[in-house]
Order: structure tokens, then sequence, then C-alpha cells
């Protein structure tokens, strides 16, 4: 993009089986691999979150036709299918991982299906794959309250930071949901930027709390993926999700209403 607009993807899992909890919005291994090449075609310039946020903080231009490879949760997949393709790509990307879903000693067993070890986010790391946060048990943070909200983003941080030896700079809000209360819990924690949904192109003026990402699914076909990457036709291709995201903002609105007023009378 030459505008400033930035796609950012964000796919989940990567799997030749995955089950009825994650197939939609899962990709099939050689599909995963099209859309790199594709991606190396197009000549786009892959990037982690924490560059592209950084430079937009500090004004520094952008490399040319960048573009965010992301993925939410920590799928197994992620090691098994995908970063052997970043590799050959040379491609960075970001994963965001909840940390009570991942094999090993924080494991509350929420994960949907097979998830990453520690060994192997240790290994993604190291291979260029930026580690941010995804809370820890990948609640929909607008609905907690706000000691909840603080645990599951604190906790998150705390363990990746253990794991790692690294504190992790990017945080991506769980099913994309966020409030204002939420953005600011985010920042206080430490995080330096967030990522949402929204299926749109990203912006500078978004802030670096609201940036806006692009839902890769099993159903994207490589030319509908070439017109997301590209920017072209997003508001089409993503009509009915926003619709019903729309629908279902005025829902959540209402229950932190009602939340509040019985908190009020307690």
């Amino acid at each position: 993009m030459t505008d400033g607009r930035v796609p950012i993807l964000m796919y989940h899992a990567v799997s030749t089986s995955p089950n009825d909890a994650t197939r939609e919005l899962s990709v099939a291994p050689e599909a995963f691999a099209e859309q790199m090449a594709l991606i190396g075609d197009l000549g786009l310039t892959p990037v982690r979150t924490a560059d592209l946020a950084a430079r937009w903080r500090s004004g520094k231009p952008l490399p040319e036709r960048p573009v965010l490879i992301t993925f939410d949760d920590g799928y197994e997949g992620v090691h098994r299918h995908a970063l052997p393709v970043l590799a050959k790509h040379g491609f960075p990307a970001t994963l965001f991982v909840s940390t009570g879903w991942l094999r090993g000693p924080h494991d509350t067993g929420g994960g949907l299906d097979a998830m990453l070890d520690w060994d192997q986010v240790r290994e993604l790391a190291g291979a260029d794959v930026e580690i941010g946060g995804h809370s820890h048990t990948h609640p929909q943070l607008d609905q907690l309250p706000d000691d909840k909200l603080r645990s599951e983003l604190i906790l998150c941080k705390e363990i990746i930071s253990d794991e790692l030896g690294t504190v992790p700079a990017s945080f991506a809000y769980p099913y994309g949901y966020s409030s204002r209360r939420v953005r600011e819990a985010v920042h206080e924690t430490g995080y330096a930027q967030a990522l949402a949904v929204n299926n749109g192109l990203a912006r500078r003026r978004q802030g670096p709390y609201a940036l806006t990402r692009l839902t890769v699914r099993r159903t994207t076909g490589i030319e509908e993926f070439g017109r997301m990457v590209e920017g072209r036709a997003i508001a089409r291709a993503f009509a009915r999700d926003r619709a019903l995201t729309k629908g279902y903002a005025v829902v959540r609105r209402a229950r932190q209403v009602r939340r509040k007023a019985i908190r009020s009378r307690v």
C-alpha cells in the first residue's frame, strides 16, 4: 500500500484436519503456502507488529508495501506447517498466545485444538516470530470486572516474560473485543500496541491500541486473498462480518450497562 494503509492478516490454526471448534478460522497448509508465495510474488514486505507500531510512533517511513502476518491463540500447526513456509520466504510474523491454552505448566485445559508447547514457542521466537500476548484464558475482556481483566493481562505478560526471557510488546484482544477501559488496561499493563479485528486496513490514525486486522479463513480463496493484501474491495468482502459486528456491539453494550446497574445496587 502507498497511502499509509497496511493489511494486517489474522490467522488462527494452520491444519490439515481441524476440529469443529477451529475449522472456520483455520487454513489448510497448502493454502497458507500459496498465500505466502503470492505475498512474495507481489513484492510485499512482511513486518512484525512491534516494528510497524514503532515506525508509526516515531514517524519513520514504512518499508515498501508492508504487510503483517499474525496468528492468534497458539495452535501447534503454526510451528508444524506455517514456520517452514515463513522460513522459506524469510518472512517475519507475530504470534499472539493465550498462555493458559499452551501445553505445559500453565495449561488451564482451555485450548480448542492441538496447541503449541513452550519449546515450540521458543523456536518460533528464535525464527523472527514476535511473541505477543492474547490474555491468559482467552475471555471476552470487555465483559470482565476490573480485577479479573487486569489479572488476565498481567498473568499473560508475566508468563511470556518468564518463559522467553523477553517482555512482550504487543497484544491482540481475544475475539477482537475491546473497549476504552480494556485499551487503557492493556496500556497500563505495559503493552506498547494492540490489535483488534474489524476487517479493514490498519492506519496510523487508529492509534496504537486499536489497529485493524483482516480475517483469513478456510474459505478465503487465493483471488480474494490477493485483493485483501492489495487493499482492494475490502468493504465488499467483509460486508456481512461488519453487519454482524455492529449488531453484536449493541448487545454487548446493553449487557455492560445492565451489569453496571446491578453492581451499583449491591
